[in-house]
Parts: structure tokens; C-alpha cells; sequence
């Protein structure tokens, strides 16, 4: 008897580590020390000694049950970039600059090409996020997982200059709530998106005209990175008040999370394009609006509040990144909370 008898296979797991060794070098950025291999990631500080007062701002998260989809259509290449992307949106609310990112893949079996497009996929996440991919953890659990199935979380560690904290502590009434578009569901909401769709081969290859793609394209559509928009406005000097990354809860339970005491966020929903998926949906379950807006991001998976005055200049920053940037409501004083109208 032997470890290989046991479920895991220590040399799969070699292999694994020399498929993603060039993907994740790229990802490198000058204050990494050491490589891939070690019993840790090394990240030099020396770079960020003129801050006043430096913050480490960190996240995790995970990709949800969208790696079921992942699972049934045998595609591995883009999960990667929705769990870097739900760790890095976060941290980037709070102004900080993502600086590395850990993924830690859990499988009942090691199966090394597989493992090695799931990294390739983080890796792409953590180049679009300008932020290292330092180290992560492959855990074969044999008699726990079914073989062919695996699940994905990341980490994320980021830095900000303590009075560059983005709080929400300078909200007032009459600030202009910008939203960035999603790039459909991300990855949130994928319980509820397994109850309305079939979730086989033949389901997910459905071609619909209104999407322009099959549903499981649709669906397995990776999370939009927000990294260079909002430090393309901050470094063009716009101040960023307050930012929400829309994700579970969606509207009604991320926006209020950005507000301060005393102001209240109102938003305009035909302010803005509904990806065609979310009416797909809605009307395949026949699912009420506001539990729409309390479950996905509606086609919003950033919320950012300005000042007016600087509006238009923030859009334009948006855009400049490549971001859809949309006016989509505004600051009023009352309850914390937000009124979808």
C-alpha cells in the first residue's frame, strides 16, 4: 500500500507544478522574491516606504457553484479569472492597489492539464489586476470530492496610504453614483441560475440570438476586473468617495455597505443597458424584479460616488480604462439605504 493507493497522486501533483511554473512567473512583478516552489511567497515593502502610513487591505473569496458549469461543459480556462476577480474587486473598494494574490484549488483528483488551465486562468486574472500570483496550494481529497470535480478560492493582499482609504466618511447629498458594467453574471447568484436553466451539455449549448452566444458562454463569462478603472480615475486625480463591488446580495445589500450614516443611494434603472441574459432569466422563472436586484449585479458590478463637479471626468477615466461607465443615480440624505427606481 502506498499514497497513490490512497487517492493522491504526489507525482501528478510535480507535473502540475511544472505546467504552470511560465504562467505564473509572468505574473511577477519586480518586488517578488524567490520563485515558485517555495513553502512561501516573498513580497518586498521596499517600494512603498514613502507612504505616511502604509495599509495592508486583504480578501477572499471563492467562485461559488459556477464551478459546477466549469465541470459539465469541461472548461477550465476562465475560472481562474472570476476568483482573482472577486478578491481584487474587493480590496480595490477601499482604494488599495492589489499587490499579490494565493488560489487554492481543492480536487478529489489531481488531474494535471486541468490544474494547470485553472492556473493559467488565475494567472490571466492577476496580470489584468497588475497584481503577483506569489504562491497557492493543489489538495487532492480522495473519498471527499467526486474525482472529477474541484473547487477554487483565492486571497488577495493589496496597500494604501492611510488617508487614501476610499470610506464612504465624504458622501453627501447630491454626489453622482457612477456604475461600471458587468460582464453578465460573474459570480454570484449561480444557485438560483441552476434552478432556472437545465444544467446539461445540451442546455448549456443552447444558442439564443438575444445573447449572441450559447448560454453556457453566456454564463461562464468571466468577472469583469475593475483594478486599472479605478486607478486610472484616482491617479488622474478624481476622488473616489465611496465604492460598492456589486456581488451576492446585489443592489439592495452591497450598495448600503458603502454609504455612511445619513445618506441614502438612490438609483435609476433605465439609466443604463440590461445585459440580455438577466432578461432571459427573468422571464424563463417568471422571477420578481426585486428579487433580481437582491440576488445578481443587473448588469452593474461596480458602484463608484463622486462629487458632481466630477462626474464627467470620472466617466471619461472609466472609459479611458475600457470600462462601460454609466450615471446611474445619486446621494440623498435620509436612512442608509437604496432605493432602485
Amino acid at each position: 500500500m502506498d499514497y497513490r493507493s490512497a487517492g493522491v497522486d504526489i507525482e501528478a501533483g510535480y507535473k502540475s507544478v511544472e505546467l504552470i511554473k511560465d504562467c505564473v512567473a509572468a505574473t511577477y512583478r519586480p518586488e517578488v522574491i524567490g520563485g515558485l516552489g517555495g513553502f512561501a511567497g516573498a513580497f518586498s515593502m521596499d517600494k512603498y516606504k514613502s507612504m505616511e502610513e502604509p495599509v495592508l487591505v486583504s480578501g477572499t473569496d471563492g467562485c461559488g457553484t459556477k464551478v459546477k458549469l466549469a465541470f459539465i461543459m469541461d472548461r477550465h480556462d476562465t475560472i481562474g479569472i472570476d476568483a482573482v476577480a472577486m478578491c481584487v474587486n474587493d480590496i480595490i473598494c477601499g482604494g488599495a492597489e492589489p499587490l499579490f494574490f494565493l488560489d487554492y484549488i481543492a480536487c478529489g483528483r489531481n488531474y494535471p492539464d486541468k490544474i494547470a488551465r485553472i492556473v493559467k486562468g488565475v494567472a490571466e486574472g492577476c496580470k489584468q489586476a497588475g497584481c503577483a500570483l506569489v504562491g497557492g496550494e493543489t489538495a487532492e481529497h480522495p473519498g471527499l470530492m467526486p474525482e472529477d470535480e474541484y473547487d477554487l478560492a483565492g486571497f488577495a493582499v493589496g496597500i494604501v496610504d492611510r488617508k487614501k482609504i476610499i470610506d464612504g466618511s465624504t458622501l453627501k447629498e447630491g454626489d453622482v453614483l457612477i456604475g461600471l458594467a458587468s460582464s453578465g453574471v460573474h459570480s454570484n447568484g449561480f444557485s438560483l441560475v441552476r434552478k432556472i436553466f437545465d444544467m446539461t451539455p445540451g442546455s448549456l449549448g443552447t444558442y439564443y440570438n438575444e445573447l449572441g452566444c450559447t448560454l453556457g458562454d453566456a454564463l461562464l463569462t468571466p468577472t469583469r476586473i475593475y483594478v486599472k478603472a479605478l486607478r486610472t480615475a484616482s491617479l488622474n486625480g478624481v476622488t473616489l468617495k465611496a465604492c460598492s463591488h456589486i456581488t451576492g446580495g446585489g443592489f439592495y445589500e452591497n450598495i448600503p455597505r458603502m454609504l455612511r450614516d445619513g445618506t441614502h443611494a438612490v438609483i435609476d434603472k433605465q439609466s443604463y443597458d440590461i445585459p440580455p441574459i438577466f432578461t432571459l432569466m427573468k422571464d424563463a422563472a417568471d422571477l420578481d424584479e426585486k428579487m433580481m436586484y437582491n440576488t445578481f449585479n443587473m448588469g452593474i458590478g461596480m458602484v463608484v460616488a463622486v462629487a458632481e463637479e466630477e462626474a464627467d471626468r470620472a466617466v471619461a477615466c472609466f472609459t479611458e480604462a475600457g470600462e462601460k461607465a454609466y450615471v446611474i443615480g445619486k446621494i440623498t440624505a435620509g436612512d442608509k439605504g437604496v432605493t432602485v427606481c
